[in-house]
């Protein structure tokens, strides 16, 4: 049978998807890209913030259209959107076959048996104290030259404006031994990048060796043959202690470039998101890290209109921004959730101030981003190519260390020698063109 197949919202859910998709190949079904013919349906979902859930259900209603149009004879909905609003997509949404908690997906074929044989809807919801899917092979759908490495499922640290201890339970640490085995089949899919994931990497391990094992974790990675590069997300300031930074400095596969998602810099609107943090102490863990670590890249995100901001507020959190010279920021605006402590406050900031607030971080971040972009001319850097820019002969697209995936800047490489995606090279910065750099191939330099 054909099974057409979306993932939407963050790369956490994408490894949930890719291990569904590993269970349905291994079990002779056929993935299609062609929603047309597909037999059976399956949507992802996400529903952290107002826009995912718009996007999620536009999607699955979408979807369910080719059981008019198409072959379609099951549609099944997974993932976060699934596990917060499971009566009410049964109740509104009849063409929804089946419904996967966001534990529950390693049961995908147990659901497509049940749906075949007796065509009845179908709801999974196991217990979210569970660690779902730990050891199973991945199908790649990133681009077999990085993959995102899950290191734990869930938090615990119940910030007033989001759901996810509601949809993924506490946070569950998985075992380095299943990590280890399961970064050893990415290297040997071809994988030379591993991105680390979680809703927070720094408290990796706390939960099952009763300390702080990301350190130690970073270490095992790297002595894997094949792993070029290791990238750490999702990192509470709060919990980056002295021996993480002793291993991102010391160890050479370990990129020099952080996540920390701090979502405010006003004592008091810190205080009424629930973070464990306050300014000063950003401040600290920012300069420690960059005292210890020069050549460092900060990415963080920020939250824009959480109720009770003042201007007074917003316009701290601009000289925060100025002063502190992040290397890669994303603003998002404040989403009202239900069920949440934030959603009850007041007042709540209107639409327009929210993404008028925004606009002026972005467009005080764009000056950043540019002059620190202009700095990298000169500079020779190792990139990791992605692959050929279709409409320019001899120009290839690749990412330093500086640069995640999907949500960074690329470098564009100038080339007479053919480049293959994932190759490894050093190239010359010799142009900055707003948030990407431009380069030469430095001769002798490719690593395949």
């Amino acid at each position: 049978m054909n099974i057409f197949f979306v993932s939407l919202g963050c790369d956490k859910n994408l490894v949930d998807s890719e291990r569904m998709l590993g269970i349905l190949n291994e079990n002779g079904y056929r993935i299609t890209d062609n929603e047309e013919n597909a037999d059976i349906i399956i949507v992802n979902t996400c529903c952290f913030i107002n826009d995912a859930k718009e996007e999620s259900i536009t999607t699955i209603l979408e979807m369910a259209q080719y059981k008019v149009e198409g072959n379609l004879k099951a549609l099944i909905v997974a993932g976060c959107l699934a596990e917060r609003y499971k009566e009410e997509i049964l109740k509104e949404i009849p063409e929804v076959d089946a419904l996967l908690g966001t534990s529950s997906f390693p049961k995908i074929i147990e659901v497509i048996n049940n749906l075949l044989e007796d065509g009845q809807a179908h709801a999974h919801f196991d217990d979210l104290e569970r660690l779902p899917g730990v050891g199973m092979k991945r199908l790649l759908s990133a681009g077999s030259h990085y993959a995102y490495l899950k290191i734990a499922e869930g938090c615990d640290k119940h910030c007033t404006y989001c759901v996810i201890p509601k949809v993924r339970g506490n946070y569950r640490s998985v075992t380095i031994e299943e990590l280890i085995k399961e970064a050893e089949y990415l290297a040997d899919q071809g994988v030379k990048e591993l991105i680390l994931v979680a809703q927070e990497t720094t408290l990796y391990g706390q939960d099952i060796y009763q300390k702080k094992a990301l350190p130690e974790l970073l270490k095992k990675l790297s002595q894997i043959e094949g792993i070029s590069w290791i990238r750490i997300l999702y990192c509470y300031p709060e919990e980056i202690t002295d021996e993480l930074i002793d291993v991102i400095k010391n160890e050479p596969k370990v990129c020099h470039y952080l996540d920390i998602p701090i979502q405010h810099a006003s004592d008091n609107i810190l205080k009424k998101m629930g973070r464990r943090t306050n300014q000063q102490d950003l401040v600290k863990i920012i300069n420690k890290l960059r005292d210890n670590i020069p050549d460092i890249v900060l990415r963080t995100t920020l939250i824009s209109g959480f109720p009770g901001e003042t201007e007074e507020d917003h316009e701290e959190l601009m000289e925060f921004v100025e002063t502190m010279k992040f290397d890669r920021l994303g603003v998002f605006t404040y989403s009202k959730e239900e069920d949440t402590p934030a959603a009850k406050m007041k007042p709540q900031v209107d639409e327009k101030v929210k993404q008028q607030r925004q606009k002026e971080i972005m467009e005080l971040q764009q000056e950043i981003v540019f002059a620190k972009a202009q700095e990298m001319i000169g500079h020779s850097l190792d990139v990791l190519i992605e692959g050929k820019l279709t409409d320019e002969e001899n120009v290839y697209i690749g990412r330093t260390y500086m640069d995640a995936p999907q949500v960074d800047g690329y470098i564009f490489i100038s080339s007479d020698e053919e480049l293959l995606s994932g190759d490894m090279i050093k190239a010359t910065v010799t142009a900055a063109k707003d948030y990407d750099l431009v380069g030469d191939l430095v001769k002798g330099s490719v690593r395949r």
